[in-house]
């Protein structure tokens, strides 16, 4: 079977696509390749998956999502029948100082993704969502059946958004769609504008870490392996119709139509500082540590309850920060003596 899967180039999208491949499907990956973080990392993620695999089982198409003819041309050659929409623009803080990239891939993109999965029969459309649509929520942990009415940051307005539009084609058009609030991904491969890959850059090269909201944050950081479980699972488990009749009362988690949301989280928060001294000890050295303000669009907590995609998928992430940072930080040294 054929999956297309967007942003194949970035850290999801590049451990899905090993995962996929190692199970004998055949991908077919999109990327736009941009430069909101190093090129040179996307492209090395890419060529490690060609060396495993060939061109049979393993394409790579460099373009955007907003570009139709473009799409048109993968849909109608290669036919999918999944499509697993991770490729947006990155980056609650970017958000802020460049809205119109979030306009044009996130909401101009992903309107593109749905109307060929309407016209192509998708069986399911899986898509990246973020924890970060909870916004200025207080209640913990977080859950599907909050109000997620009030984003902090272009960025989770533009997931808040996905989900929207996907509800309404899968009520319109019957398309099973399911959207996944990813909370603090990290791992090997992750990316450069992300905590874990700053702070061990910096303290390896004996240069200050920024510390926000002066070291009062708690993040529910999950390991990317449990990430890819979590969604290998969800692939052939596509959402159901509802039995439920339009009007009868709804919880923000449920549907009438195939159409379904899930946090994908380790409900395990872990302060920052924590998270930082994990590091210095697989580094064996201390960061020089700057305590700051928060930043705008940046929340001072996050804490995901999982129990509803536990209970549709029979699968709990089970990674501890101590055994993921460990893998993060030697693949890192590992791979910058390398490049």
């Amino acid at each position: 079977m054929s999956i297309i899967i967007t942003g194949a180039a970035g850290f999801i999208g590049f451990h899905l696509c090993n995962r996929l491949l190692d199970e004998g499907y055949k991908v077919i990956g999109i990327d736009n390749f941009n430069s909101y973080y190093d090129v040179k990392l996307k492209k090395s993620r890419i060529e490690y998956l060609k060396k495993k695999n060939n061109e049979e089982t393993f394409k790579i198409f460099k373009g955007e999502l907003e570009d139709n003819q473009f799409l048109d041309k993968i849909f109608k050659e290669y036919n999918p029948k999944i499509v697993i929409n991770l490729a947006a623009q990155a980056g609650v803080r970017y958000s802020i100082e460049n809205p119109s990239a979030y306009i044009q891939s996130n909401l101009v993109g992903f309107a593109n993704i749905l109307e060929f999965c309407r016209n192509s029969n998708i069986n399911h459309l899986i898509y990246a969502s973020s924890s970060s649509v909870y916004g200025g929520n207080t209640k913990f942990p977080f859950s599907e059946n909050d109000s997620v009415d009030h984003p902090v940051s272009l960025y989770a307005a533009t997931k808040r958004s996905n989900e929207l539009m996907a509800h309404t084609y899968s009520h319109l058009y019957n398309l099973p769609t399911t959207g996944l609030r990813f909370f603090t991904v990290y791992g090997p491969w992750g990316r450069p504008d992300m905590a874990l890959f700053l702070f061990t850059k910096s303290i390896i090269e004996g240069k200050p870490i920024n510390i926000f909201n002066h070291g009062k944050m708690i993040r529910d950081f999950t390991f990317i392996d449990d990430v890819i479980e979590s969604l290998y699972r969800l692939i052939m488990k596509s959402a159901n119709v509802n039995k439920k009749p339009k009007n009868s009362k709804l919880r923000p988690s449920e549907s009438w139509a195939p159409f379904k949301i899930f946090n994908v989280g380790n409900s395990n928060p872990v302060s920052l500082i924590d998270y930082i001294e994990e590091i210095e000890k697989c580094l064996d050295k201390k960061a020089i540590k700057n305590y700051t303000d928060m930043q705008p669009g940046d929340v001072s907590k996050t804490y995901s309850d999982t129990k509803l995609l536990e209970n549709f998928v029979n699968y709990k992430p089970t990674t501890k920060i101590e055994e993921g940072v460990k893998k993060f930080v030697d693949w890192y040294i590992n791979y910058y003596q390398k490049n």
